[in-house]
């Protein structure tokens, strides 16, 4: 039997207001017209909060969370301009068919480049304004009152006059059916005014986490499912040619071996261990392809070649006559840096549960923009949007993996079409999830600058050699070859990652030079490559210059208050210029990155072939600071995950990925980490990211920590590269 396909917006069209959405396309603000009710005696005040006639107060949250507190912020946004009983609140993730249903009144659903609490706090705001604002109506209309009679604290209205009380949950009914207000004429509370917001408040996930009882997308379980192990081409761009299933014939709980598009095979059985081990018995033919003749060495001469080339290369910032400039200084310092390949490594790899039939599609997963996930289902399953459906989980690491790049849901919803009726729970082994990732790009870093004979920086050139995401993923992005992009953190004009230094002749280069190794985000990409280009190398002229580090950036700082502010708070903090045990060496940093100005001090023992990170001091200005012991908590751990940009990396030989498993790639350990300080300092003027703009500063702080303690600069990473280890 056909189904009907119409629907009234395409997949096409999602997918692209989705993606404005979430590039900054203003969408009219719209509460909806008079109450849908939640349940019998659950009343919806408007889209994002549910009052319950036991005083719970529900708030709806679009944006995922994943370990970096977004709910939390979020809720305490809403119940700010509520003014209800936190300690009632609890949150409520909302789904992409929901949104979709409601002609996406929560709007933007994805979760990245730290704009999880920034992207969507003006809308969220006014969405507890608004509800706070009918509820005191509905509770003067109860008395026979002006509103203006009426005030609120922790969900309790009275009366000023005659003392008279009323809870939120007693008027909600009343409030849901009142004609919203005009959002034009909601004032929003002023932010040093907050007393829910800006307060270090416990996150509302945490007794589920400490207690063992959250729900990941690996948890899930449905009546009759069964369990996928899958496997792709180990070269990136190879095919499928054949594989043997009668070799698997009579196994133990064995239920069936799929082709998954034309790249992939999976084995499905009755527990997932089972599949896993019949799959790495199985034998596979792959047709490889050209690809399988590249290696790191292949892939590095292609970027070294980027640094010299005169063609394919463009100039983002050209001020003064940079080379010439450098030419005929005094003293010319040059390097070349270069950081390599390196992957998510989320604690819980990529996995979804899918549930297809004729009629409707479903799946359970974990994703970071679940309107991306049940377009790939949509678009996988071929039906149409209004009948899909993603219950989207708390998950368990994202880093940028689990946002744009869908291939596990459409592997997932590509199984469940052979399987129809039945789930089919797919889950990627550690192997897979390394081996087929979108990794962190390569890149190479050539820098130049020229001193006069007292030290003053005359001119700073760059060019960055590597490879381009949006080449890979959005490469309508790209302008006449040229990708942005890859120069975040040195724009000159004002934007979300903009250069810190002021510098007489600057010349900036980007020559993308692409391999066959698929890229994506990762946590703060590209601002910490570009940081810890820019700042190892500052490092490296303040000493040719004879200069104090932090001295030396000032100077080029002066015109740029709020990156400075940040590196003297780092500074003063950690007593810079005080003096240090025998044996322990300082080393700073600054960088601003989505939208946020960040700085580090580290001090750092170096014996032998063993470096010991002793102490962190890192300074933030996000603008505002909506729950300080979250922005602590993702700056500390900032700090782990630049730890692995430091000792790891994913190696490329025969046109495969080599280090996939945490045997060759080490990730941070607690026993490495140092002691940690924080330093918030919001200006409470603009709205900054918190999760990735850390990450940019600590390690470039190391690194130069560990030059002044060695006399060598750290340019090529991992550290074992220079004979050294985090111990």
């Amino acid at each position: 039997m056909n189904m009907p396909t119409n629907t009234r917006l395409s997949r096409r069209a999602f997918v692209l207001s989705s993606a404005a959405a979430g590039t900054g396309l203003a969408l009219g603000f719209h509460f909806p017209a008079g109450a849908q009710s939640a349940g019998a005696d659950t009343p919806e005040v408007n889209a994002w909060v549910v009052v319950q006639t036991d005083e719970t107060c529900i708030i709806r949250v679009a944006r995922a969370e994943m370990g970096q507190g977004t709910h939390t912020g979020l809720a305490q946004l809403v119940a700010e301009e509520l003014d209800c009983d936190w300690s009632r609140v609890k949150v409520q993730m909302v789904s992409p068919g929901q949104n979709l249903a409601r002609k996406r009144v929560w709007r933007d659903m994805s979760t990245g480049g730290s704009r999880g609490i920034r992207g969507s706090q003006d809308y969220m705001r006014q969405g507890g304004a608004a509800a706070r604002t009918v509820l005191l109506q509905a509770a003067a209309n109860q008395w026979g009152v002006a509103v203006g009679e009426v005030t609120v604290s922790k969900g309790v209205i009275t009366h000023t006059g005659s003392g008279r009380k009323l809870s939120y949950g007693k008027v909600a009914s009343a409030a849901a059916k009142l004609t919203p207000p005009d959002p034009k004429t909601l004032v929003l509370r002023d932010p040093r005014q907050w007393k829910l917001a800006g307060k270090p408040l416990k996150r509302v996930d945490t007794d589920l986490k400490v207690m063992g009882k959250q729900n990941y997308a690996i948890d899930t379980r449905l009546p009759g499912m069964v369990y996928a192990a899958i496997q792709a081409s180990p070269v990136f761009g190879g095919k499928l040619v054949s594989f043997d299933a009668s070799k698997l014939k009579g196994r133990k709980g064995i239920q069936g071996v799929y082709k998954v598009d034309d790249n992939a095979v999976a084995v499905v059985a009755d527990n997932w261990w089972r599949a896993k081990m019949a799959l790495l018995d199985l034998p596979i033919v792959w047709n490889e392809g050209a690809n399988g003749q590249e290696s790191s060495a292949t892939i590095d001469a292609r970027l070294k070649e980027g640094l010299t080339a005169t063609n394919n290369v463009f100039a983002d910032i050209d001020v003064g006559n940079a080379p010439q400039v450098i030419a005929g200084a005094a003293k010319r310092v040059e390097a070349v840096y270069s950081t390599p390949f390196v992957t998510h490594a989320c604690m819980e790899p990529m996995n979804c549960t899918a549930l297809i039939t004729d009629y409707r599609a479903e799946v359970w997963v974990a994703s970071q923009n679940a309107e991306a996930s049940m377009a790939a289902l949509s678009t996988a399953s071929g039906l149409p949007l209004d009948k899909c459906e993603v219950y989207n989980h708390t998950l368990g690491g994202g880093f940028g993996r689990r946002g744009g790049t869908q291939d596990f849901v459409r592997q997932a919803t590509l199984l469940g079409m052979q399987m129809k009726g039945v789930p089919v729970k797919m889950v990627w082994s550690r192997e897979e999830d390394m081996a087929q990732d979108y990794y962190r790009p390569i890149g190479l870093c050539k820098l130049e600058a020229g001193l006069d004979a007292q030290g003053n920086l005359l001119g700073l050139q760059l060019r960055v050699s590597g490879q381009s995401i949006n080449a890979y993923l959005s490469p309508q992005n790209i302008k006449d070859g040229k990708d942005l992009r890859q120069l975040q953190g040195y724009t000159a004009e004002p934007s979300d990652a903009q250069l810190g230094y002021t510098v007489p002749s600057l010349r900036t280069e980007y020559a993308m030079r692409n391999t066959h190794v698929p890229v994506g985000a990762w946590r703060g990409v590209n601002t910490n490559q570009n940081g810890l280009y820019l700042e190892c190398f500052m490092e490296e002229v303040a000493a040719a210059a004879g200069r104090d580090p932090l001295e030396f950036r000032r100077v080029l700082m002066q015109k740029h208050p709020k990156h400075l502010a940040v590196l003297n708070a780092a500074a003063d903090k950690a007593g810079w210029g005080k003096p240090l045990p025998a044996g322990v060496h300082r080393g700073i940093a600054q960088f601003m990155g989505y939208g946020s100005y960040t700085a580090a001090v580290a001090e750092v023992s170096v014996k032998g072939d063993e470096v010991k990170v002793l102490r962190l001091v890192l300074s933030t200005n996000c603008g505002h600071a909506v729950n300080p012991d979250q922005i602590a908590a993702q700056v500390e751990g900032s700090v782990a995950y630049a730890f692995d940009t430091l000792q790891s990396q994913s190696s490329v030989a025969n046109g495969r990925m080599v280090n996939t498993n945490f045997d060759s790639y080490p990730i941070a350990r607690l026993r490495q980490l140092p002691r940690i300080e924080t330093v918030i300092a919001p200006t409470f003027d603009f709205w900054g990211g918190v999760g990735e703009p850390t990450i940019c500063v600590v390690a470039p702080a190391i690194l130069n920590a560990i030059f002044a303690a060695t006399g060598k600069p750290m340019r090529n990473l991992p550290l074992k590269n220079h004979g050294l280890r985090i111990v």
